[in-house]
């Protein structure tokens, strides 16, 4: 056969050695043996360009047969004499431009799931992960989500935030946080290029107002002289929710402590919150008041968590609703039981604060308090436990102070 053609089909399959085996114009089997013995052929064609010896691969040998490394071969050597270019080069261009075809065709959605996947294991706060996903479903995918990623620019950003801005400016610059993030993330991995148009300073800060600084937004919160009718009433419903509603006020706990309770943090009557799941991120032990123990034995346990099937952040606010009471926020009873202990009892501040779980802001106070007050906080807890299951017509109540002993005082 001369020159070329030396190897058979036959032969090619029967080749078992590792080496290079020449079938002639610059085509070679390349045989490997790897792991275990695995034997690896392919196809490579070597040539000459501009006095440089090259070498490209042609691919493996049971996806290509011999009569078709032959051709890919010859076309390479035709591109390399009559045409003088690189076939290495032409096909890293090829490739290249189907990358970019890819990457037109990779949606912002698609980027922020891919996002989300590959950082949710380091967000420990629980919250934290289910506010990505439910953020960008609800104020981003209806605008962005389709559109390749590539495209996404400054007017579409604007088109997204721009009336959020208006209404919600605190979960609106949230959002763009989230944007700028995905967008970055896209950038770094090549499906798109360019300057990140949510990005804030030098940009959109020209662009959208500044954040409001000040004044502070505190949450809707029940006078704490209505808590006892409005548990009284909470009393009325029956299921997991409402349980878990009360569990919330008995403890002063904030709702994605409770929602993620589960039952190996409760050890007799002391609930301990993992650091990973506070804001002080510290463990926090919660004194279980009476009531609090009567919710908890009261609930089935068919799960890890205690108030099973009613983890989502929501559950608390429609039991709110439920109630008639939507202009009411979880996060105000704790406003409403800071406001009683502070004003219908004599336990001092730092026990207040603690039972709340809140740092103590003084270096001094905290280099003097290094304990968590626990026994004290077991008794405010037990006094609010009582104050809110006392009738709302009662006139006097009485309160338990820090050592102790009982002291009247008005219910107003």
């Amino acid at each position: 056969m001369g020159y070329t053609n030396r190897l058979k089909p036959l032969s090619v399959s029967r080749i078992k050695d590792a080496g290079m085996y020449h079938d002639g114009g610059g085509l070679y089997l390349q045989v490997t043996i790897g792991a275990g013995g695995v034997i690896n052929k392919s196809w490579i064609v070597r040539y000459m360009l501009d006095g440089k010896a090259r070498k490209m691969g042609l691919g493996a040998a049971d996806l290509v047969g011999l009569p078709e490394a032959r051709e890919k071969a010859l076309a390479v050597r035709r591109a390399v004499r009559v045409d003088r270019i690189d076939p290495i080069e032409v096909r890293n261009a090829e490739r290249a431009a189907r990358r970019a075809e890819a990457a037109k065709a990779m949606t912002f959605e698609q980027c922020a799931h891919a996002y989300i996947k590959a950082h949710e294991a380091s967000w420990s706060n629980a919250r934290h992960r289910k506010q990505w996903p439910e953020t960008l479903e609800a104020y981003v995918y209806p605008t962005l989500g389709t559109l390749p990623v590539a495209s996404i620019d400054t007017a579409l950003v604007m088109k997204t935030l721009e009336s959020l801005w208006d209404e919600k400016q605190e979960t609106a610059v949230r959002v763009r946080a989230r944007i700028e993030r995905v967008l970055s993330w896209a950038a770094v991995r090549g499906f798109r290029q360019g300057d990140n148009p949510a990005r804030w300073r030098g940009h959109l800060d020209q662009l959208l107002a500044r954040r409001k600084r000040g004044a502070i937004r505190h949450l809707p919160a029940l006078p704490y002289s209505d808590v006892p009718e409005f548990v009284g009433e909470l009393h009325q419903h029956d299921g997991i929710a409402a349980r878990a509603l009360e569990f919330a006020i008995m403890t002063g706990a904030r709702t994605s402590e409770v929602l993620g309770a589960k039952w190996s943090e409760i050890d007799s009557d002391v609930w301990t919150v993992p650091g990973g799941r506070t804001k002080a991120r510290r463990d926090h032990r919660v004194p279980l008041s009476a009531r609090a123990l009567e919710i908890l034995s009261s609930l089935p346990r068919k799960g890890p968590y205690v108030f099973e099937g009613h983890t989502a952040h929501m559950t608390l606010l429609k039991m709110l609703r439920r109630m008639g009471r939507a202009g009411l926020s979880v996060h105000g009873f704790r406003s409403s039981f800071r406001t009683w202990a502070g004003e219908r009892t004599s336990f001092p501040h730092e026990v207040c604060e603690q039972a709340l779980g809140h740092a103590i802001s003084s270096a001094v106070e905290r280099a003097y308090q290094r304990g968590d007050l626990f026994v004290k906080r077991r008794r405010l807890m037990q006094a609010w436990a009582e104050y809110c299951g006392k009738p709302a017509t009662m006139g006097k109540v009485l309160a338990i102070n820090a050592s102790g002993a009982r002291a009247p005082f008005v219910h107003r």
